[in-house]
């Protein structure tokens, strides 16, 4: 494994990283879960994602029993707040209330003295960003929280918050989590460029694009033993399989086979030639995708390839 620091902090991550969003505590069984969680963490994969979202709690709880048996120090778990954990007009947002109720809840699923990396799940127009971040620092300076991240902040959000921080000298957000992948670019024109200027290291989810640069949803078909072809998460996938794209896997797919590497390295090597980005987050339902996956950290891509990859993709 090869590690990264997560922005200017002296935090090392792995590059390739563990969630359990759509996966641990929903459709992969809790003993399947487990087993893929031990194998990532033999490969040495170091950080591990989860949220209080995620199966109201359920995925961090699976997460963290699997991560019992290894010594605290030597792995690196988050959550988030943000969206609803209930019916009652608090128990959503970002506002101190719900940040440090949800904060302690997720510390009590997960048996744990302290969190890694705290997320803002979305930025919260209902909620002044020096209210969240004046908790987030509080529960730092308690000791329950490490670092402070974001998700899916636009680059003037990420600006606001660093303004604000600097400005009532409160602890700075070191990363964000947005999504990102070959057919969702985004970061690049704004957000990597302000994270950069500030120090702020980007973990991005979805990097195989829901399983579409697996190249298994080939001709608009979804696999039976996928986590596509359960109804929840059906839609997830269904605006992503279009002929337009599954020409692009194919393209890919080819591109891969010429360099004797697969469709997922190549879109994983993709991802880590940025280096505002500290680890790609994968969401391997078995132990022998993250055997797979892992291998991407091994693959540097020539300006060539990279130039392909464009071409295919424009």
């Amino acid at each position: 494994m090869k590690y990264r620091n997560l922005g200017r902090s002296g935090l090392k991550v792995s590059e390739v990283s563990l969630g359990s969003w759509l996966t641990y505590g929903k459709t992969v069984e809790d003993q399947l879960a487990e087993q893929t969680i031990h194998k990532a963490y033999e490969l040495g994969i170091n950080f591990f994602d989860s949220a209080n979202v995620y199966e109201r709690g359920k995925g961090e709880r699976v997460m963290s029993q699997a991560l019992k048996s290894y010594p605290r120090e030597s792995y690196v778990i988050t959550t988030k707040a943000f969206w609803p954990m209930g019916e009652g007009p608090n128990d959503r947002g970002l506002s101190r209330k719900h940040v440090f109720e949800q904060v302690h809840a997720s510390l009590k699923r997960m048996d744990l003295d302290y969190i890694d990396i705290f997320y803002c799940h979305r930025y919260d127009p209902e909620t002044p960003v020096e209210e969240t971040l004046r908790t987030i620092d509080d529960l730092v300076r308690q000791g329950k929280i490490l670092y402070a991240g974001v998700s899916e902040w636009s680059a003037a959000q990420i600006e606001e918050a660093v303004k604000i921080a600097d400005q009532f000298l409160l602890d700075r957000i070191i990363v964000n989590q947005p999504q990102y992948n070959m057919f969702h670019r985004y970061i690049e024109k704004e957000v990597i460029p302000v994270s950069d200027k500030h120090g702020i290291g980007q973990v991005v989810f979805s990097p195989l694009a829901q399983g579409v640069l697996t190249g298994k949803y080939k001709g608009n078909q979804i696999p039976e033993d996928s986590r596509a072809s359960k109804s929840s998460i059906n839609q997830f996938i269904k605006g992503m399989i279009n002929e337009d794209v599954l020409q692009k896997v194919d393209q890919l797919d080819h591109l891969a086979k010429e360099l004797d590497i697969t469709l997922p390295s190549l879109a994983l090597s993709w991802i880590l030639r940025q280096p505002n980005v500290a680890s790609t987050l994968i969401g391997a339902s078995r132990p022998s995708q993250v055997e797979e996956n892992v291998k991407a950290i091994d693959i540097i891509l020539a300006d060539e390839v990279i130039q392909k990859i464009e071409e295919i993709l424009n």
